[in-house]
């Protein structure tokens, strides 16, 4: 009994033998299991090549090119459709697929693998799913109303058949409305053929014809924002609301074309992948520019209204709360350009597909250029945030009245790189923000405008300071008594001594640190005048005549 079990045993192993790889191998297939593909169709043409991802795209443009619309049915997934229907739709969801996959997908065919198990080469360090067989590959995504379709090619294995690689199912269903989205438009279907017909850059002929005709509405559409504007900036009252219309032309003109641009893109031309991924983020990029351009002249034009170095200015005394609005308009400015272009940023990659498209290995390139850029830019970007700082801080408003490195100045603007000084004698001083926020300064508006400003002078060792007191509060009375401050403020010191002679300070109260310099200089004359003349009534000497070289 033994010898006959074993005799009857030992084929039953050899065959368990023969199946167990086979077995293994079915087992070890990446794809997704089927029982039927396309039960609908006839049986694919033996030409037909689906082994990899790679072959079945290329199958699809070449079966799209002889218009063998059957055949490339066969690499669609079909099995959500009845099988009563799949010879009937199947054909025309190919054709739709091919034209929005001709107008709107840019195949990288580099990250298009030919290679049956579609694994990814390339070091595990750099790619979580390198060595990896992969059984689903995304090929595009576009959006579609509220959420992205995504185009995928799937590996599926039917029941006692071999692998292939097809149109998803997912992808299949969702077709239709891509192709109602991105397909031609009703007026393109009834063109004739003739001009239906490739002519160049992707374009077909009626495209090309259309582009002058797309390019004069865009400029007719910025002539009469022009227009528009010109006009409602004639009939408003208020030089105002006048300056700020006016500003507003160019911006306008600008959005006009891009507008002109954003509805022929998206109503009359239907520009393939590439164009459109270009297209695009440019087309977003001129309408957010023109938006901040707008905000931007807006703001200006109210600056120059109210900042005008002219018979009324800020640098009156009596301005104090126009200078801090002045300055807060200026921080509103600058917070608004850095806010715009960070929404702009943030905008322009939310609304583009790219990155999602080509991968996150360009968000790496893209991160590094940033840091290169944003090195390089650093003294840029510094001078950005100091603008911001002082803007915010106030330690120096529009208008302000402040002695920078020896020069008497008023401040003109707080930009955003550099801060411009009008010099007391109205040229202008330049001095980058960064620089301008770590240097010393004296504000002499910073809190009260009233001050004293101080007349030193250098006399004679036996100088009597009693005449000097009376000839100094006669100078005070002589000069404009709106210009001054109370009178009971001013003094006469003797603050230092030396080989030279006696330091002699003579304060003059002001009221208006604009015209402080002014009333100092006019109480110097004066004061110099009577000393002399009470020199030569005393027969005294009041100033010294020591030479330089007795001081060593």
């Amino acid at each position: 009994m033994t010898f006959r079990a074993a005799s009857l045993l030992a084929p039953l192993m050899g065959l368990l033998l023969l199946v167990l790889p086979a077995a293994a191998q079915d087992r070890h297939v990446t794809a997704f299991p089927l029982d039927h593909l396309n039960r609908g169709l006839d049986t694919p043409p033996p030409a037909l090549d689906r082994a990899t991802p790679r072959a079945t795209i290329e199958s699809l443009l070449h079966l799209a090119d002889r218009e063998d619309w059957e055949a490339a049915a066969h690499l669609l997934d079909l099995g959500n459709l009845p099988v009563a229907d799949q010879a009937r739709r199947g054909p025309d969801l190919a054709r739709k697929l091919h034209t929005v996959i001709n107008r709107k997908a840019v195949i990288s065919w580099d990250d298009l693998p030919d290679r049956p198990d579609a694994l990814v080469s390339g070091s595990p360090r750099l790619d979580a799913t390198a060595g990896e067989a992969r059984k689903s590959i995304l090929l595009w995504q576009l959006e579609l109303n509220d959420h992205p379709a995504s185009i995928r090619l799937n590996r599926v294995i039917p029941d006692g058949g071999e692998p292939v690689w097809v149109i998803s199912r997912q992808t299949v269903d969702m077709i239709a409305p891509l192709y109602a989205r991105y397909g031609p438009p009703e007026f393109e279907r009834n063109l004739p053929e003739v001009l239906l017909r490739d002519a160049a850059f992707d374009l077909m002929i009626w495209e090309l014809a259309a582009i002058p005709a797309t390019l004069a509405l865009a400029v007719l559409a910025g002539y009469l924002a022009r227009w528009v504007l010109d006009a409602m900036a004639r009939r408003v009252r208020g030089r105002l609301l006048t300056d700020v219309l006016r500003a507003m032309r160019g911006p306008a003109i600008f959005g006009a074309v891009v507008a002109v641009a954003v509805c022929a893109n998206q109503y009359v031309f239907v520009f393939s992948g590439t164009i459109d991924a270009i297209l695009g983020p440019l087309i977003c990029i001129g309408m957010l520019g023109a938006i901040l351009w707008l905000v931007v002249n807006a703001i200006d034009a109210v600056l120059d209204r109210i900042i005008s170095f002219g018979d009324t200015d800020l640098s009156d005394r009596r301005q104090h709360q126009n200078r801090r609005i002045a300055t807060r308009i200026a921080a509103l400015r600058h917070a608004l350009i850095v806010g715009m272009v960070l929404l702009g940023i943030a905008l322009f990659v939310a609304s583009t597909n790219i990155f999602d498209n080509i991968g996150l290995s360009i968000l790496g390139t893209a991160g590094a250029l940033t840091l290169i850029l944003g090195f390089a830019a650093r003294r840029v970007l510094g001078n950005i945030m100091s603008s911001l700082q002082i803007a915010l801080n106030q330690s120096a408003k529009i208008g302000d009245r402040i002695v920078y490195k020896g020069h008497l100045c008023h401040v003109e603007r707080i930009n955003f790189t550099y801060v411009q000084l009008r010099d007391w004698d109205n040229t202008r001083i330049v001095v980058p923000v960064e620089e301008f926020a770590t240097t010393d300064f004296e504000n002499w508006t910073m809190k009260e405008p009233e001050m004293l400003r101080i007349i030193k002078l250098k006399l004679a060792h036996d100088v009597d300071v009693g005449p000097l007191r009376e000839a100094f509060d006669a100078v005070l009375h002589e000069i404009d008594q709106e210009e001054l401050d109370d009178l009971s403020q001013s003094a006469v010191w003797v603050a230092g001594q030396d080989v030279f002679g006696t330091d002699v300070w003579f304060a003059v109260p002001c009221i208006d640190p604009n015209t402080s310099w002014e009333m100092a200089c006019q109480a110097r004359e004066r004061l110099l005048r009577r000393i002399t003349e009470i020199g030569e009534e005393t027969d005294r000497q009041m100033f010294p005549e020591a030479n330089p070289a007795e001081a060593a």
